[in-house]
């Protein structure tokens, strides 16, 4: 019995040393994952943060360029009808919704939608103001009805889009 007390004596400090640099050791590579994680996570976010204002700036152009003055003023030549400026607006609008599709990787879903519901009411202005008119009449009788109509609209879904992306960039710079 006296020899296990007398081995008991060396290994039972052994053991709390043992165990408490373990602990000790163990804490200290905790925390510098912790630390690899935070510096990686930091870089990545150095990097991605100017590619989503870029993305959010490039929204907004889009947003605004989709305005009908804006619209009318790139698209409409003399002597259009407006089945041609319909067609041309709807084309202008696709492609260049097209050319910025790969930006919803950086909004969020809820920008995102209220990108695409902005473009789809301009798409469903345009096709309405022109089924109310004769596809040969001038396309400036239909300019003035489109702009118009969507000077009429109380909110406009365009400016609750660009809100929307300028409201969450104020949120990220923050």
């Amino acid at each position: 019995m006296e020899k296990y007390l007398e081995i008991l004596k060396y290994i039972l400090p052994a053991g709390v040393v043992l165990l408490s640099n373990y602990l000790i050791i163990k804490s200290f590579f905790d925390k510098e994952a912790a630390k690899r994680r935070f510096e990686l996570k930091y870089n990545n976010q150095k990097l991605i943060s100017p590619i989503r204002l870029q993305a959010y700036e490039r929204m907004i152009l889009f947003l605004e360029r989709m305005t009908p003055d804006s619209l009318l003023v790139r698209v409409v030549r003399p002597k259009m009808t407006t089945i041609q400026l319909q067609k041309a607006m709807l084309g202008a609008i696709r492609k260049e919704f097209e050319h910025n599709m790969s930006q919803q990787i950086y909004l969020s879903g809820a920008s995102w939608e209220a990108v695409k519901n902005a473009k789809e009411s301009i798409i469903k202005l345009i096709n309405t103001v022109a089924s109310k008119q004769n596809y040969n009449t001038p396309a400036t009788q239909f300019s003035t009805i489109m702009i118009k109509m969507y000077a009429s609209i109380e909110v406009s879904p365009i400016d609750t889009a660009i809100n929307l992306l300028k409201d969450e960039v104020h949120e990220e710079l923050l």
